[in-house]
């Protein structure tokens, strides 16, 4: 389409949304040949066979209409249950909306709750897709920097500082995508009583909560006072490997889960009710294959995170996800120089923590979501990177 009287025919706020941090380095990996992956965040299990077999069977029996726009009510009973067992949450089913996606269902409720010029405070180094969610909602971001002597935690008093008359919402993403950062329940509490006393609307998105390695994952919505100011937002992807199912959905009190559909019925309708057969035998009978992939993923993490120590870059050890992020401030490279000089010289691809906001500049992100020969050969060609940079800067000296 030409532009009309010499301007975009592009709206401006969408004008202004930068593409992908992520997208754009893989368009790089794209083009070589040979590369050990430590870059995209998707579980490298195929999906277990009795899920993708409630799928095929589904599929069989020619249940290939439309849901209801909240989603199947087998499927929102059976959330209900699992929400109330594992995060000590109770929601009716009528207050649960099935989505294509987490990223659905954070587009849902920041739309649903956002006036124009609304701040939402979100966390970096944080996924790619929050801050300009937030713009396309015609809100402002507000980012509070997680450091890495903190394990990437957020901390209330952070928090507060950057709340204004203006604050509208506040994002959580525990454990987090990219650092693998944790929160203790001490913390989530000085969190909640921060919220409640400004009166602002918590999305906590616990995508990768069944992959915390050591302690218990809490929730902010089972805290006292937190549940009707929370949208908990939750899928299927990384505990069950079922990323191409795009299967996500939403938990809230009734009048914020009606927001969200409203927006919903007229986008998305439903979600796809294959997705959601597959998604049912997921939460019902899928926890023992959780468990074991969970179990893996430590075995990498533990391994990963000493070879990048080993080798001078520090990186604190994540206790949940399936990323590293390791400082590379000790090469003297920036975050993008190091990816991509890595990649070029050892066809070994990470991410730059640049992608992740400012903050996440001197850092790169590491995927452990991938075999353990493969990782262990990643982090062999690794350290070769590590040490040429490390000699080429003591002759620089």
């Amino acid at each position: 389409m030409t532009a009309r009287h010499g301007t975009s025919c592009v709206a401006a706020h969408v004008r202004n949304i930068p593409r992908s941090g992520i997208r754009e380095f893989f368009d790089i990996v794209a083009s070589q040949k040979d590369v050990i992956s430590l870059g995209v965040g998707e579980p490298d299990f195929v999906t277990p066979w009795h899920i993708r077999e409630a799928a095929i069977y589904a599929l069989e029996q020619g249940r290939t209409t439309y849901t209801s726009n909240l989603g199947m009510p087998r499927l929102r009973e059976a959330i209900s249950v699992h929400i109330a067992e594992k995060f000590r949450v109770q929601y009716d089913p009528k207050e649960i909306l099935i989505a294509v996606g987490v990223s659905e269902a954070m587009d849902l409720a920041l739309r649903a709750i956002i006036d124009p010029g609304d701040e939402v405070i979100f966390h970096e180094p944080c996924y790619v897709s929050y801050s300009p969610s937030i713009s396309l909602a015609h809100g402002v971001g507000v980012p509070v920097i997680c450091r890495a002597e903190d394990g990437f935690a957020v901390r209330a008093e952070a928090i507060e500082k950057a709340i204004t008359p203006k604050s509208k919402a506040l994002i959580l993403n525990f454990p987090t995508n990219p650092t693998g950062g944790t929160m203790t329940r001490a913390e989530l509490e000085k969190i909640a009583e921060l919220a409640i006393r400004h009166n602002l609307v918590v999305l906590t998105d616990e995508i990768y909560s069944e992959l915390t390695f050591e302690g218990d994952h809490v929730s902010i919505a089972s805290l006292p006072g937190m549940r009707e100011r929370t949208i908990f937002l939750h899928g299927f992807s990384k505990a069950y490997a079922m990323t191409g199912f795009r299967i996500g959905y939403a938990c809230a009190p009734l009048e914020l889960t009606e927001a969200m559909m409203r927006i919903h019925q007229y986008s998305m309708l439903c979600a796809s009710i294959i997705s959601q057969e597959a998604a049912l035998e997921a939460i019902q009978h899928g926890e023992p294959d959780t468990i074991e992939m969970r179990d893996q993923y430590k075995l990498r993490r533990n391994f990963i995170v000493n070879a990048l120590n080993s080798m001078g870059l520090s990186c604190h050890r994540p206790r949940g996800s399936f990323y590293a992020f390791p400082s590379i401030t000790s090469t003297g490279l920036t975050s993008k120089q190091f990816a991509v000089g890595l990649l070029e010289e050892e066809k070994v691809a990470c991410v730059p923590g640049s992608a992740f906001g400012a903050c996440g500049e001197g850092f790169v992100r590491c995927c452990f979501a991938t075999s353990l020969p493969q990782i262990e050969q990643a982090m062999e060609r690794m350290a070769r990177f590590v040490q040429r940079r490390s000699k080429a800067g003591v002759q620089a000296a």
